[in-house]
């Protein structure tokens, strides 16, 4: 039976995550969603108890606020009272309660990284952590060296301990009349599609390179305009070429100046959401409350999302930056598995049930052919790996749960040679809820590996 990380497939707080998670919402009382609690923000209650004033809190006086009459949580060293907040909160009070007065950013990156807290939060803002004192070591680096024209590889930067030097990527860049060819040399194996993602936009360049865990990141405000980019992979060697072709044909002195994340090398959970305004294109009914959007990314992006991982969506509503996340499916399910099926890389898809009281779905429905939403990069931990050499293969799903399972399926069934049986047992209120039903069916017939389970 396929054992997934229960964090990172299907994606945290998604929809498409069973209830039954420890972390599962709790129902709240009337008058207690997420729409509330943005009027209630804008409703000019002073709901961090301080009268509009910022202070300085020191971690004493951030424990004596550790009861739910009286909760301050600090995150990312800005500090909250979150007690306005209890009765709003998705995962119940008991959850909050883990982190009063103390600093809770391991646990809100453990369950929810992605939310904006500062958008949700930022009436509740009491103020920022004291600093301590910290001695300073005395070998550091000059962040001088940062601040280099990029005419060349720069200094790589110890992020991961002794061996930093020895697994950090690199890169070089030259120049012909009219292209612009960054290389990154990864030291990796196996590299391959879907570990790269490029954005290059209005003269900045990011590329970010996965690698396991960590990422590394190469990103400049470039010297000049360019016109289209594309990628070429040395699979086997793990070089990747990042080629730009020159607006104007003119020799470039440098490849540009660098942003803050340039040239760095850290774990993937420590990196921000980096997000691309995209457009949908279509929205298809797939049963009476669910639908199929297709979002197309811009021409200056370039990626691709694994199986078993999610995407996170991100729309202003009322004011206030709403996050959710969703894991892309194929925009069929395939019948023929002889050979991979060809990767779509213009477009996401996303079939989502569309709820009644749901402040984001309805903002997701309500939106016209043509309209943009930011989309982030790809995110999860599942490795193909995990099912590569199994020979019987099982998945539990229920309602929009499916969705994950639909790339992993199509991956099992065409490349994984070992596999003997697939079997999906698919929970869902009534026959009518029922996703992708003909198509599921058509795919027990046709593949002898395959067999279904619906249960309404």
């Amino acid at each position: 039976m396929l054992n997934v990380p229960p964090p990172a497939f299907p994606a945290p707080r998604s929809q498409q995550r069973a209830a039954g998670s420890s972390r599962s919402k709790v129902p709240l009382k009337p008058g207690r969603s997420l729409m509330d609690w943005i009027r209630l923000t804008k409703s000019g209650k002073d709901l961090a108890g301080l009268k509009g004033r910022l202070i300085e809190v020191t971690e004493d006086e951030l424990a004596k606020h550790n009861k739910k009459e009286d909760c301050w949580i600090c995150i990312r060293g800005l500090v909250y009272n979150v007690t306005p907040y209890m009765e709003y909160h998705p995962g119940g009070e008991d959850e909050l309660m883990q982190a009063a007065g103390t600093d809770g950013t391991d646990l809100f990156d453990q369950v929810h990284r992605w939310v904006n807290y500062e958008s949700m939060l930022k009436e509740c803002l009491v103020g920022r952590m004291a600093l301590k004192p910290v001695a300073v070591p005395k070998e550091i680096s000059s962040i001088s060296e940062e601040k280099k024209q990029l005419n060349g590889m720069l200094p790589e930067k110890k992020l991961l301990g002794v061996s930093a030097k020895d697994l950090t990527p690199s890169y070089d860049w030259f120049q012909t009349d009219g292209l612009i060819t960054v290389v990154i040399y990864t030291k990796q194996k196996d590299m391959n599609a879907e570990l790269v993602i490029v954005d290059c936009q209005d003269k900045r360049l990011r590329g970010e390179i996965i690698v396991n865990e960590h990422s590394y990141v190469l990103e400049v405000d470039l010297d000049h305009e360019v016109e289209d980019f594309f990628i070429n992979i040395a699979e086997k060697i793990g070089k990747v070429e990042i080629i730009l072709k020159k607006k104007d044909n003119v020799h470039w002195k440098m490849l540009g100046q660098p942003l803050e994340s340039h040239n760095t090398f850290i774990k993937r959970k420590n990196r921000g959401l980096f997000y691309r305004k995209c457009k949908l294109v279509s929205k298809t009914e797939v049963t009476h409350d669910t639908k199929l959007f297709c979002f197309m990314l811009p021409k200056s992006t370039c990626f691709q999302v694994p199986a078993g991982q999610h995407v996170y969506l991100k729309q202003i509503i009322a004011g206030t930056e709403v996050v959710k996340p969703y894991t892309p499916l194929l925009p069929f399910l395939p019948l023929n598995f002889k050979e991979p099926s060809c990767h779509d890389s213009a477009n996401i898809y996303l079939m989502i049930k569309i709820y009644s009281c749901g402040l984001f779905t309805q903002a997701l429905d309500h939106l016209q052919i043509g309209d943009c939403i930011s989309i982030s990069n790809p995110e999860g931990n599942f490795k193909k790996s995990q099912v590569q050499a199994l020979e019987d293969l099982f998945f539990l799903a229920a309602g929009t749960g499916f969705t994950p399972m639909v790339k992993l399926l199509n991956f099992a069934l065409t490349e994984v040679s070992s596999l003997r049986t697939a079997k999906l047992i698919f929970f869902n209120k009534t026959e009518d809820d029922i996703l992708w039903r003909n198509q599921l069916e058509q795919l027990a017939l046709k593949d002898e590996r395959s067999s279904k389970g619906l249960d309404g």
